[in-house]
C-alpha cells in the first residue's frame, strides 16, 4: 500500500534528542495496532460462523472487522480522494464492502484482515528503515552542563548559545562545536571525523557535538549555534533524505493515478458487460470486486522506494550520508569516477620536509618557515596545518598576520611583521613572469621526488621553497580498485597539485589520466568535458576548491573532514569517516537497490498479470485473489529490506579496512 511509505513521515527524524530505545515499539505504530485487533475479531467471528451460530453473534464481529482493519486506509483515501487523488487503498476498502453487500461477508472480511495485516508488516518494515537511520542521532546529547556566574545548570542543548560555557564531564558527550577553554582531555571523535584513536585536546582546542569526552573534564565555550553543529546537520540531511523520492518513484506514482482510474472504468466494464448479457448479479459483481482486487497495483507502487531506503539506511549506519532517494538512484548510474587527491586519496595530514632559503633573501630556514606559517595561520588548506605544525615542532613564536585573503587554488596572502607575505603554488604565483633559476633549480628538486612544492614571497619577490610529502590512505588502492571494477574504466585524477606530485600518488594507485596544477574552475571544466562525452561523472573531494566541482558532477561525495562547509553543501552525499572504501560500496548498494526495483517490478507485473487473467478468464476465488495480490506486496516489501542487512554491506565493500558501523 502506498500510505505507509508516501503519506507517513519518518518518525522521529525532526527530534534532535536521543529516542529512548533504537528499536522501533510496535504498538506505536498504529497499523501494528488495528492489524491484530481486525485478525483477533476475525477469528472469534469465524470461530461462530462455521458451527452455524446465528446471525447476531457472528454479524457484529466481522461488522467490528470491517471498522478496525478498514476505517483508517478508507479514511487516508477519502481524503486523498478529495485532494483530487485516487487511492488504491481506498479501493480496496470498496472491493471488501462490495463483497460484503452481495452477501461474501466473509470474503470481504478476509480482505480486510490480510490487507490490514500487509499494511501492518509495511509499516514496520518502512519504521525499520527508518529506525536504522535513526541511529545516528544517539550521537547528539539531550541536554549540557552550563556554566552560570551562580553555578552549574542543566539545560536542552537547543538553549545554548554562541559564547555560553558548557562543562563536559569524563564520559560525556559533547553538547555543542566548540573551544576548549580549560581542562585537557582524550576526545573519541570518530564517528564525526573518522579518527580511529582519541585525540588530546587542551585549550585552545577544537571540540564537536556528539562525540565523547574521555577521563579529563573539559570546559568548553559554544562557538556555533547548536543548531548548525556537524550532528545536527547530519540529521537534517536524514531528515531531507527522508522526506525524497526517487524519479523511478515518482514515475510510478504518476503512472499509477492514470493506471487506477482505467482499473475502475475497467471493473465498470467487468461488470457491465456481462449484466447486459443476462450474467447474474451475485456472481458478475464478485467477479469485479475481485477484478478491483486483483489488479490494484500496491506491489507496482511498493516497488522502489523500499530498496532505495534500505540502501540509504545501510549506507547511513556505516557512514555515508546520501542527501536524497534521488541521489541514491544517481549514484548505480555513474560510469566515471573523478578524485582529488589531498584529503580525499591521501591521508590529508602533510608535512614539510624542506624549508630551503633563497640564496639572497636574507632569511634562515627558521625566519623563512616562521614568516610563512605566519600567513598560513588562518588558512583551511591541509598544507596550511602542515606549515603551521612544522613552526611549533621547531617552537617558532608566530607573529600576528593581519589583512589574511585567500584565493583557493592558488594561495594566502597576510601581512607579517609589517611585510606582505605569500605562501602558495609557485604555478600560480608566478603568471607570465621569468622567475630566476634558482627559484626554478629548488622547485624542480622538490617536485622530482613527488613532493609538493610550496613558494614562499616577501613583498612580491620569491623567498624561499617549502617541499611538502602526503601519504597515501591505506584504502586508497582497494578503493580506485573498487571503482574501477564498477565503472570499467580507472578514475580520473583532478588536483591543484603539481604534475609530478600528482603522478607519482597515480603510478601507485593505477591511475592513468592525470589533471593536475587545476584551479576549481579547471576541475569544473573536466567535468563538463567528460560529461560531454556522455559520461555520467561522480566527484569525490573534500575541500573548498573541490565545492564546484561537487556541485556541477552528475553526483557528488564529500569526505567529511569538518571545516569544508562549502564542499558539504555541494555535495550529494557525504563520508562522514575517512573511508575511501565507504564509496565503492555505496555505489555498489545503490546498484542493487536498482537490481531490486527491477526485480520488484517483474513480480509485481507478473503477478497482477496472472491473476488478472485468471479472473476474467475463468473463476478466480476472491480469498486467492486477495492472497495473492496481498501476498505479492509483501513479497516485494521484504525483497527491497534486503539491503538493510549487515551482509549486504559485506558483500558490495572492497577488501581493505574493517568495516566501522555507528
Amino acid at each position: 500500500m502506498s500510505s505507509a511509505l508516501d503519506q507517513r513521515p519518518a518518525p522521529g527524524l525532526t527530534d534532535f534528542s536521543p529516542p529512548p530505545a533504537r528499536r522501533i515499539r510496535l504498538l506505536s505504530l498504529p497499523e501494528a495496532r488495528w492489524a491484530p485487533a481486525a485478525l483477533v475479531l476475525f477469528l472469534a467471528a469465524l470461530a461462530l460462523y462455521l458451527p452455524g451460530a446465528p446471525l447476531w453473534l457472528w454479524g457484529p464481529l466481522f461488522a467490528a472487522v470491517y471498522v478496525t482493519g478498514g476505517w483508517e486506509p478508507g479514511w487516508q483515501g477519502l481524503k486523498a480522494l478529495r485532494g483530487g487523488t485516487l487511492d488504491v487503498d481506498l479501493l480496496m476498502v470498496v472491493a471488501a464492502l462490495g463483497a460484503a453487500a452481495i452477501g461474501q461477508i466473509l470474503d470481504g472480511a478476509l480482505l480486510i484482515v490480510i490487507f490490514a495485516t500487509s499494511g501492518a508488516l509495511e509499516a514496520v518494515a518502512t519504521a525499520r528503515t527508518a529506525d536504522s537511520v535513526r541511529g545516528l542521532l544517539d550521537l547528539a546529547p539531550g541536554t549540557a552542563t552550563r556554566l552560570t556566574h551562580r553555578g552549574e545548570e542543566t539545560v536542552p542543548v537547543e538553549r545554548l548559545a554562541v559564547g555560553d560555557l558548557v562543562l563536559v564531564r569524563p564520559g560525556e558527550r559533547i553538547g555543542a562545536d566548540g573551544q576548549v577553554v580549560a581542562g585537557s582531555s582524550e576526545v573519541d571523535q570518530a564517528t564525526i571525523t573518522g579518527e580511529p584513536l582519541p585525540v588530546a585536546k587542551q585549550p585552545g582546542d577544537e571540540v564537536f557535538a556528539g562525540t565523547v569526552n574521555g577521563t579529563g573534564a573539559l570546559r568548553v565555550r559554544v562557538d556555533s549555534d547548536p543548531a548548525d553543529s556537524v550532528i545536527v546537520r547530519i540529521v537534517k540531511m536524514v531528515e531531507e533524505a527522508a522526506a525524497t523520492k526517487a524519479p523511478t518513484q515518482l514515475f510510478i506514482e504518476k503512472v499509477e493515478q492514470r493506471y487506477s482510474l482505467a482499473m475502475v472504468a475497467a471493473t465498470a466494464l467487468v461488470f457491465a458487460v456481462p449484466m447486459l448479457l443476462g450474467s447474474p448479479l451475485q456472481a458478475t459483481l464478485l467477479r469485479a470486486m475481485t477484478f478491483m482486487i486483483v489488479a490494484s497495483p500496491c506491489a507496482v507502487v511498493l516497488a522502489t522506494m523500499p530498496p532505495l531506503l534500505s540502501a540509504m539506511a545501510n549506507a547511513g549506519r556505516h557512514g555515508v550520508l546520501v542527501k536524497s532517494a534521488v541521489v541514491m538512484e544517481r549514484l548505480g548510474q555513474i560510469d566515471t569516477v573523478a578524485l582529488d587527491k589531498t584529503g580525499t586519496l591521501t591521508e590529508g595530514t602533510p608535512f614539510v620536509t624542506d624549508v630551503r632559503p633563497l640564496t639572497g633573501s636574507g632569511l634562515d630556514q627558521d625566519e623563512l618557515l616562521r614568516l610563512a606559517a605566519a600567513a598560513e595561520h588562518a588558512g583551511e588548506h591541509p598544507l596550511a596545518r602542515a606549515v603551521v605544525d612544522a613552526a611549533r615542532t621547531r617552537r617558532l613564536a608566530l607573529p600576528t598576520a593581519t589583512e589574511f585573503s585567500s584565493t583557493p587554488g592558488t594561495g594566502v596572502t597576510a601581512t607579517v611583521d609589517g611585510r606582505t607575505v605569500t605562501v602558495g603554488s609557485p604555478a600560480r604565483l608566478l603568471p607570465g613572469r621569468h622567475p630566476a633559476l634558482a627559484v626554478v633549480e629548488q622547485v624542480e628538486e622538490v617536485e622530482e621526488t613527488g613532493r609538493t612544492a610550496v613558494l614562499v614571497m616577501i613583498d612580491g619577490e620569491p623567498a624561499g621553497v617549502l617541499g611538502a610529502a602526503d601519504r597515501p590512505r591505506d584504502a586508497a588502492g582497494p578503493a580506485t580498485r573498487a571503482l574501477t571494477d564498477l565503472t570499467g574504466r580507472a578514475p580520473v585524477l583532478v588536483t591543484g597539485d603539481n604534475p609530478r606530485a600528482a603522478r607519482h600518488l597515480a603510478d601507485g594507485l593505477g591511475i592513468s589520466d592525470v589533471r593536475a596544477g587545476l584551479l576549481p574552475q579547471d576541475k569544473v571544466a573536466v567535468v563538463r568535458e567528460l560529461e560531454q562525452d556522455g559520461r555520467r561523472v561522480l566527484v569525490v573531494g573534500d575541500g573548498v576548491n573541490d565545492a564546484p566541482a561537487l556541485a556541477a558532477a552528475h553526483t557528488g561525495i564529500a569526505m567529511g573532514r569538518v571545516g569544508a562547509d562549502l564542499a558539504l553543501d555541494a555535495a550529494d552525499a557525504v563520508v562522514v569517516r575517512d573511508d575511501l572504501t565507504a564509496i565503492p560500496a555505496t555505489v555498489g548498494l545503490s546498484r542493487r537497490a536498482r537490481r531490486l526495483v527491477v526485480q520488484n517490478l517483474v513480480i509485481a507485473g507478473t503477478f497482477i498479470a496472472a491473476l488478472v487473467l485468471w479472473d476474467l478468464a475463468g473463476t478466480l476465488p476472491l480469498p486467492l485473489g486477495v492472497a495473492g495480490h496481498e501476498g505479492s506486496t509483501v513479497i516485494v516489501g521484504l525483497n527491497g529490506l534486503r539491503l538493510l542487512t549487515e551482509a549486504a554491506w559485506r558483500r558490495v565493500r572492497p577488501d581493505g579496512g574493517p568495516a566501522r558501523p555507528v
